[in-house]
């Protein structure tokens, strides 16, 4: 492996000591984020909080520029812009002060383990003990219901009361994955949320997930970051999907049949919990054993003690036997 240093460079003069940051969250945008779930939570926070950069990667050696062409802008005669790409950490302000390390920017197209090393090279130095991402993944669910999510961690302290949705399952990887795996190992707490979306609302921005990703991320970090704006432009997609979908007698039926299976399978896990809660407060078979015993032993003492117990019985018996010592018994006709 080249030298993972080599590959990004820091932007600013100040100590690294002084720029240190608990929690860093991971935005690698390019292989799945549907609803743009991760991309608008990211521009969000750039956008809402103030933010500095402390180092930026050398895209030329990661990107493939032929598979994604950049974006440029031709004005009448000549050349005018360029969208150049980025892959940069932010140090970013949530608004009650604390500090936290944003990285976003394209996934990339190259040298995976060496991004990851040089990524785990900027937590160490930045004093980094948790990492955390957030992006959409399609799903059959209706945008009228509530948004679920996917959890997953390297520290089961993050799990919390987690439901699992999937068993053991193999899925394309992406460099966002492997960051979870490599900073992992490390030493380095990983967390990270896949927004249900809904898979008809895959290729539109959908602020809603948006907001559901943002939820998760402060959710288990505490980090203070402001909604309002998103929530803003949530209520502008949501009239723009409620239009539609109202437009459209085909997509009408097919939200109302998801509705009916999400109604379905939510009140099947509801009832599996209520059954689970029911069966946590019957007895242990411990507990059922020592009462069995102590019945059982208050069932031989009562017999001991009365006439009609084992010595009244064995003492009938002997009243009952015949001169020649044979006990009495019924005659055959």
């Amino acid at each position: 492996m080249l030298d993972p240093a080599q590959l990004f460079r820091l932007e600013t003069d100040t100590t690294s000591h002084d720029l240190r940051a608990s929690t860093m969250v991971v935005a690698l945008g390019g292989f799945i984020d549907a609803g743009f779930a991760q991309k608008l939570m990211s521009q969000h926070i750039l956008g809402t909080l103030e933010h500095t950069v402390v180092a930026s990667f050398d895209l030329d050696q990661l990107l493939d520029y032929r598979g994604r062409r950049p974006v440029m802008t031709f004005d009448r005669d000549r050349f005018s812009e360029y969208d150049d790409p980025s892959l940069v950490l932010y140090r970013v302000i949530d608004a009650e002060g604390t500090p936290f390390l944003l990285l976003t920017g394209p996934e990339p197209d190259y040298q995976w383990e060496r991004v990851a090393e040089a990524t785990r090279m900027l937590a160490s130095m930045f004093g980094v003990s948790l990492m955390v991402s957030a992006h959409g993944i399609p799903m059959a669910v209706p945008h009228t219901r509530p948004i679920g999510f996917t959890r997953y961690a390297s520290n089961q302290r993050y799990l919390t009361e987690n439901e699992p949705l999937f068993g053991n399952v193999q899925i394309p990887a992406s460099a966002e994955g492997l960051l979870h795996i490599r900073l992992a190992e490390a030493g380095i707490d990983t967390a990270g949320f896949a927004v249900h979306v809904p898979h008809y609302l895959v290729q539109v921005e959908y602020g809603d997930a948006a907001i559901a990703a943002l939820e998760c991320v402060t959710g288990l970090t505490g980090l203070a970051i402001p909604a309002q704006e998103l929530a803003a432009i949530a209520g502008l997609h949501r009239a723009d999907i409620a239009k539609q979908v109202g437009e459209n007698d085909e997509v009408t039926e097919v939200v109302s049949g998801l509705e009916q299976q999400y109604d379905t399978f939510t009140e099947g896990r509801r009832r599996r919990s209520l059954l689970a809660a029911e069966l946590n407060e019957l007895p242990s078979a411990d507990e059922i054993g020592e009462e069995l015993e102590q019945f059982l032993r208050s069932g031989s003492d009562e017999k001991e003690d009365t006439p009609g117990g084992e010595r009244g019985a064995a003492h009938h018996a002997d009243d009952s036997d015949d001169s020649d010592g044979s006990p009495n018994r019924p005659q055959a006709d």
